[in-house]
């Protein structure tokens, strides 16, 4: 899960939210508030930041609209997430799919709490926090270890890995590489701003940075 900056929402929404009897079912240009989230989100999915485009995108009310009528135009509230393997049996959904009208605490777009100083992740591809009740909402509510993801994110890393090792046969990783990777899966291409599952890919490259950073010190 990474971390959601939200910007400016869609002026259509603004205009739509001023109308009496507004809401959510009668406005009619989401495609104005899909590709605002997809811009903002760098084109990946709120919780298992899988690649989704405006035809794959989901609008997902981080507090359900069932619960929180008020927050339904509530641009904060919205985010994109993937389809999360809808129409498939539950124990195979994840995401918003998965949580549907659940609460969780865990919010990507908190500008006050970063979700991504609560969550780990281990070189399987698994995912996980050392707080209990988001540990729950992570592989309960939203399934963010269901197989396929936990493969898909180890497949990422995976693909890196072996493209550092082509890249770089007769040396180690030092500093400056593993930045420079950081920095690219922290910032993503010029086509889509983040590459899927690139918070995964951080967390890893952080711990091999961290090692390599000892040693330097050590050797110097």
């Amino acid at each position: 899960m990474k971390h959601i900056v939200k910007g400016n929402e869609p002026r259509s929404l603004v205009e739509h939210r001023s109308q009496p009897y507004a809401d959510y079912d009668n406005y009619p240009q989401k495609d104005d508030l899909r590709q605002s989230l997809l811009i903002e989100q760098g084109y990946i999915c709120c919780y298992c930041m899988q690649r989704i485009a405006h035809d794959t995108i989901k609008i997902e009310h981080w507090q359900p609209q069932s619960i929180y009528p008020d927050l339904q135009l509530d641009y904060r509230n919205l985010l994109g997430a993937c389809q999360g393997n809808q129409g498939q049996p539950q124990r195979l959904q994840h995401c918003d799919t998965r949580k549907a009208e659940t609460e969780i605490t865990i919010n990507p777009a908190d500008a006050s709490k970063n979700c991504e100083n609560f969550i780990k992740y281990s070189s399987k591809g698994e995912i996980y926090s050392d707080d209990e009740t988001i540990n729950n909402e992570l592989n309960e509510v939203l399934n963010l270890n269901l197989e396929t993801l936990t493969r898909n994110r180890k497949a990422a890393m995976d693909a890196l890995i072996e493209g550092l090792r082509k890249k770089y046969p007769s040396k180690s990783w030092t500093v400056g590489i593993l930045s420079k990777e950081i920095d690219k899966f922290d910032n993503g291409t010029k086509k889509y701003k983040y590459r899927p599952y690139c918070q995964f890919v951080v967390f890893l490259l952080n711990k091999k940075l961290s090692v390599a950073k000892d040693q330097a010190k050590s050797q110097g």
